[in-house]
């Protein structure tokens, strides 16, 4: 996680103040299923390739909030969901840059044979297959990994889905935060702010309605500061247990991007009760 220096925070008011009056507070289009957003992160991939069509249905039929999607770009200019920037982890026996290799080279790939054999010929996804997927079932929290705005605008636009995608993006990747501003004013920016003195700040210039973080940044006072300037905050679990997410909880943190999203619903549940 990248963070603001000093002078990337006066450089983030300078370059989002035009944009920050222009731009009104724009909420969420779905409330919490189970009183916290629940948001797979790469799907919900216990024992299912990550980052796959099959990952994020499972996600949807456990009832989470949102999937977790990383973006890359092709050599060819096409989008797919790979976390890494590389096939390594992937595959057996071939390596490569997803930059560096066309859709069809990765559409051969088989990412699934590592998990398991039920999972032989799972195909690294398309991000429209995955805006097809998800459109009126569950929201996309959009990882930007290595993308263009404005093109990934246009297919969000197709589907009608810009307020169903949410992008994570850190506070210091100013120009793609403006550019997300300019090109798609509804568009809902989950920004980063990295440190807690950094809140108030972000809060003022991006106007956005949650902010993300993780249990490295996350604390009481952070959700304070976030609640008391009308915005929401998504952090990212670390050890994924009933005590960290007790007390994500008990600090009242909005959203939690976990690796468990099955355990994690079961235990909202039981919160409920």
């Amino acid at each position: 996680m990248r963070r603001l220096t000093f002078w990337g925070v006066l450089l983030l008011g300078s370059v989002l103040s035009l944009s920050a009056q222009n731009s009104g507070k724009s909420g969420l289009s779905r409330t919490a299923l189970h009183g916290v957003y629940v948001i797979a992160h790469r799907g919900a991939h216990n024992g299912i390739p990550e980052n796959s069509l099959p990952a994020y249905r499972k996600a949807i039929d456990l009832g989470c909030d949102f999937v977790e999607v990383d973006v890359r770009t092709t050599r060819d200019g096409k989008f797919v969901s790979l976390h890494n920037a590389t096939i390594d982890q992937y595959v057996d026996g071939q390596t490569g840059r997803v930059s560096d290799m066309t859709l069809d080279e990765l559409r051969r790939l088989d990412i699934g044979i590592r998990v398991g054999e039920k999972w032989r010929g799972t195909q690294v996804p398309i991000f429209e297959e995955i805006l097809q997927l998800c459109r009126g079932k569950i929201g996309i929290y959009l990882d930007l990994k290595e993308a263009p705005v404005p093109e990934l605008v246009e297919l969000i636009r197709k589907y009608g889905m810009e307020r169903e995608v949410i992008w994570y993006l850190p506070a210091s990747r100013l120009k793609e935060i403006e550019q997300l501003r300019t090109v798609c004013p509804e568009c809902v920016p989950l920004v980063d702010p990295g440190a807690e003195k950094n809140v108030g700040l972000v809060l003022e210039q991006v106007k956005t309605p949650v902010l993300a973080t993780d249990m490295g940044e996350l604390t009481r006072r952070f959700v304070r500061k976030a609640h008391r300037r009308g915005a929401m905050v998504f952090a990212d679990e670390k050890a994924g247990t009933v005590a960290e997410w007790s007390r994500m909880i008990g600090w009242k943190t909005d959203g939690i991007q976990t690796d468990r999203p099955e355990e994690l619903i079961r235990f909202l549940k039981q919160q409920q009760r």
